[in-house]
């Protein structure tokens, strides 16, 4: 017990310190932020606040669910910005009606159907989190979790969990890293490892949302997405994927050559697909086979700033949404509402689901290594 204590004390100590030791963001232009209103101890773990930059990039970013806090960028005029819904305090995290914002979320994204998938031939069963089915890795899940601090930079991250067998329901022990780093390329980037003593299920992604405009500045209907993909994958109305992956030619889920998102999103009530999702809510197929190639899967540019992001990933696909359900009940770190359609989410991960055999599959084995690659690349246009 004296040495739990003592180790408890010591991990404090340094998370502490290299907060406060990089308060870059502190009352900066851009965020004002305060370490040591992350300074809080979780079901024993310490969380803590980690403060990065390199060249025109500077983030936040806690060991709570491994949430993006922060990120600032300048816009066409050098003026910066915060183009990441966050928190000011770990309290407003614990909080928050959105519970997803920047974390890490896994085992696995998405929905899954009444919370079962077959394994070996038996069903196994997760947790309910989300009406009859299990969502985002149930109530549990990775974005809720104190993750343990590996290693820390000016302009890097590394963080790790060790989910438990039988976790949330699912089989195994899987020990996942995550590695956050600041380029001077201007990019932010993210890999995320796992491996598993037993043959599980993994699709791990990040659910960071921007507003390239900055936090609480406004509509992101009049930001230009293009997304090079000809298929997106149906949903029926749980939002479970059928199997079916449509053509995006001649729907409002073309974005191929580019539009502003709020162009097609007025037929809502006319394309069943876009109904059920409140407006746009659906993975997108960019790649076909896994392999460790990075591609484009979306570029995103506002017009007001000239802020520009490219979004690159080894996953197989991404998932766009349009911040269809804020009401303006959470109050992020500018100390303005997070609104309706005021944000936008990519995520990158792989479009499968568990249950639709026709997909590529979600099974981590043992000795087998899970790892994906996504970089958000920012520039300017004018």
């Amino acid at each position: 017990m004296k040495k739990q204590v003592v180790f408890l004390v010591l991990i404090t100590l340094v998370i502490c310190s290299k907060a406060i030791s990089q308060s870059n963001l502190h009352n900066s232009e851009c965020a004002s932020l305060n370490p040591e209103n992350f300074n809080k101890i979780i079901e024993g773990k310490q969380v803590g606040l980690f403060l990065l930059k390199n060249g025109n990039l500077t983030a936040a970013i806690t060991n709570y669910g491994g949430r993006i806090v922060s990120l600032c960028t300048p816009d066409k005029n050098g003026q910066k910005a915060d183009v990441v819904l966050g928190f000011k305090s770990i309290d407003d995290y614990l909080k928050a009606t959105g519970v997803y914002h920047g974390a890490i979320v896994g085992r696995v994204i998405g929905r899954i159907a009444k919370g079962n998938f077959e394994l070996d031939g038996k069903t196994q069963s997760l947790t309910i989190n989300n009406g009859a089915n299990h969502q985002h890795g149930g109530v549990k899940g990775f974005h809720n979790q104190v993750w343990e601090v590996k290693t820390v930079t000016d302009s890097s991250l590394v963080l790790s969990y060790i989910s438990i067998d039988g976790e949330m329901g699912y089989p195994g022990t899987l020990k996942v890293e995550a590695t956050y780093q600041l380029t001077s390329n201007n990019e932010l980037t993210m890999k995320l490892l796992a491996t598993t003593d037993k043959t599980t299920i993994v699709n791990l992604t990040n659910h960071a949302f921007f507003n390239l405009s900055g936090e609480g500045n406004g509509t992101i209907l009049d930001h230009v997405l293009t997304i090079p993909s000809n298929y997106f994958c149906a949903v029926n109305p749980d939002k479970i994927k059928t199997g079916e992956i449509l053509k995006v030619a001649g729907t409002p889920f073309d974005f191929r050559k580019g539009k502003s998102i709020g162009k097609d999103i007025i037929l809502e009530n006319a394309n069943e697909q876009l109904k059920i999702g409140g407006g746009y809510d659906q993975s997108y197929v960019i790649k076909k086979k896994q392999s460790a190639k990075i591609v484009l899967a979306a570029t995103v540019v506002d017009p007001k700033s000239g802020r520009k992001l490219e979004v690159l990933t080894t996953n197989l696909g991404v998932h766009f949404f349009s911040a269809n359900f804020f009401k303006g009940a959470d109050i992020g770190k500018m100390g303005k509402p997070f609104h309706f359609r005021e944000s936008f989410a990519l995520e990158t991960q792989d479009y499968n689901s568990p249950n639709q055999k026709s997909f590529p599959t979600l099974l981590l084995k043992p000795g087998e290594k899970y790892e994906t690659y996504t970089v958000y690349h920012f520039s300017n246009v004018k």
